[in-house]
């Protein structure tokens, strides 16, 4: 009778698994680069070939604002990139309450914050410097301070941190740097809004710095090198000498979504020690993953992290605060810039 039960598991779970890799579609919502999102398909379906990627790209607020549009009939089915470690339960109303088992084994502290998330990647706030017009205007630019020269106004790329993570990200440096809430980041934040213009997207951000629109983006890490990988000369990456942070970016599944089990695949995928080194072998290395057993390749474009002067950044603060900080950031803004 033993053997007999035994035998009916084991089919249940080979069954279970066909059904799990049966093919369709999934409907991947993503912020990340078209260069990530290049590797991601063409690894995961090297994987999972009878399973159909379909991508709507956008910022994280763009993203999310359309899950919960669609809250009714569900569109898609994970969200890749722009969900953040300091989001914290703000979008439980649209994911699921579900978590990849390579979540678990990532390096400590970069686990799932609140259960929603499967944390996957880093990403570490850094200025992109358009060279060539850094040198026309006679400036080396190294740090946080260099950023208010008066040379430099409206010539700083960002994007807006209401909506945009990556501009989060960079605001929540400036805290880490300055100290949370203190009047000396408020004070330097004040300073250097008239240099700032504010795009549309995190990626308008590094591309148009380095099509000679503006002399610095401050961006992120992922996007910039993957313009200097693919063949710009004329922009450099800068982390700034006061110290940069990382914030830990994941995977999130829609829910109510159409392809749950796919969904869950991809999520997987992301997050395993094989998916990760595929995706960094794919684009030698221009994302920091945090899988405990991921292997950084040899030939990876991002410096390694003991050349970066790291600061702490308190993402508890962050969560519990954003808010707040973003309603200051607004009143400044609107007081400084319109």
């Amino acid at each position: 009778m033993k053997k007999i039960l035994t035998l009916v598991l084991a089919l249940t779970m080979v069954l279970t698994a066909v059904c799990a890799y049966a093919g369709g579609e999934v409907q991947l919502y993503s912020s990340m680069t078209e260069a990530d999102l290049d590797a991601l398909i063409t690894c995961f379906n090297e994987k999972y070939p009878d399973i159909e990627v379909v991508v709507t790209n956008g910022s994280a607020g763009e993203l999310t604002t359309r899950i919960a549009g669609e809250a009714g009939n569900p569109q898609g089915d994970l969200v890749w990139g722009g969900m953040a470690d300091s989001d914290g339960m703000a979008y439980a109303d649209i994911f699921e309450a579900w978590v990849s088992e390579g979540d678990k084994q990532n390096i400590e502290g970069y686990s799932s914050p609140n259960g929603l998330y499967s944390m996957d990647h880093l990403s570490t706030v850094v200025f992109v410097v358009n060279e060539e017009l850094e040198a026309e205007l006679g400036l080396n630019i190294q740090s946080y301070e260099d950023l208010l020269d008066p040379k430099l106004k409206g010539m700083i790329a960002t994007a807006d941190p209401n909506s945009s993570s990556s501009a989060w990200n960079n605001l929540s440096n400036i805290m880490a740097v300055y100290g949370n809430d203190t009047d000396e980041a408020w004070a330097y934040i004040e300073q250097l809004m008239p240099n700032l213009v504010i795009l549309g997207s995190s990626s308008g951000v590094f591309k148009n710095t380095q099509a000679g629109e503006y002399v610095v983006g401050m961006t992120y890490e992922d996007g910039a090198v993957g313009l200097i990988r693919d063949g710009a000369t004329n922009i450099r990456l800068q982390y700034p000498t006061n110290g940069t942070s990382a914030t830990a970016f994941g995977c999130a599944l829609v829910k109510g979504g159409p392809n749950p089990e796919n969904a869950k695949l991809m999520i997987d995928f992301i997050c395993s020690v094989e998916g990760q080194n595929a995706l960094a072998a794919y684009q030698q290395g221009t994302l920091r993953y945090t899988n405990a057993g991921y292997t950084v390749p040899e030939d990876a474009w991002l410096p390694a992290s003991d050349e970066i002067t790291w600061v702490f950044r308190d993402v508890p603060y962050l969560t519990e605060h954003k808010k707040d900080i973003l309603d200051h950031w607004n009143a400044l803004w609107a007081k400084v810039v319109q």
